[in-house]
Order: C-alpha cells, then structure tokens, then sequence
C-alpha cells in the first residue's frame, strides 16, 4: 500500500523574524463573499522554522508544512523568492 502525501506550500510574506530561527509569515487570499460577490482579502499568520536566519522582513517566501517543530511552528522555510530592498532613510 503506497501512501500519496500532498505538501501543502503556501506563499507568503515575512512580517516578523524576532525570533532566533523562527519567522512570521502572513499568507492572503481571496475569497467571494457570498453576497455581494465582492472579493475580499483574507489572511492567516504562520510561524516557520528557518535554519539558516536568512530571512528579514518584507521577503516574499515560500513554506511547507512540516513536522512539529514547537506549539505553535509546524512550517518550514522552503525558499526565498524575493528578498526585500533595504531603505535608508535620509533626515
């Protein structure tokens, strides 16, 4: 008997990375109200597991599910798509 296991990965953007090996992601979508058939943006925080400490907020990223790593982070870093463009800020 095989077993056919589907990953989930979904894409998201960073938007905290505090913690030691640990980043936030928040992942949107949209969704039709049922209604007014408008389409309205939705979204969910995730916590994933990143060995490396590569990412910074603003990075567009892509995660996987995965083992549990602690209570609240059960996905891990998959890759980076886009890294975020760092600004200085002049006064």
């Amino acid at each position: 008997m095989s077993e056919n296991k589907v990953e989930r990965v979904l894409t998201g953007k960073v938007v905290s990375s505090s913690r030691d090996k640990t980043i936030t992601v928040m992942i949107e979508r949209k969704v039709r109200h049922p209604i007014y058939k408008k389409y309205i943006r939705r979204s969910t925080k995730v916590h994933a597991h990143d060995e490396k400490n590569e990412c910074s907020v603003g990075d567009t990223v892509r995660v996987v599910e995965a083992k549990p790593f602690s209570k609240t982070k059960c996905w891990a870093l998959l890759e980076v798509l886009e890294k975020s463009v760092a600004v200085d800020h002049i006064a």
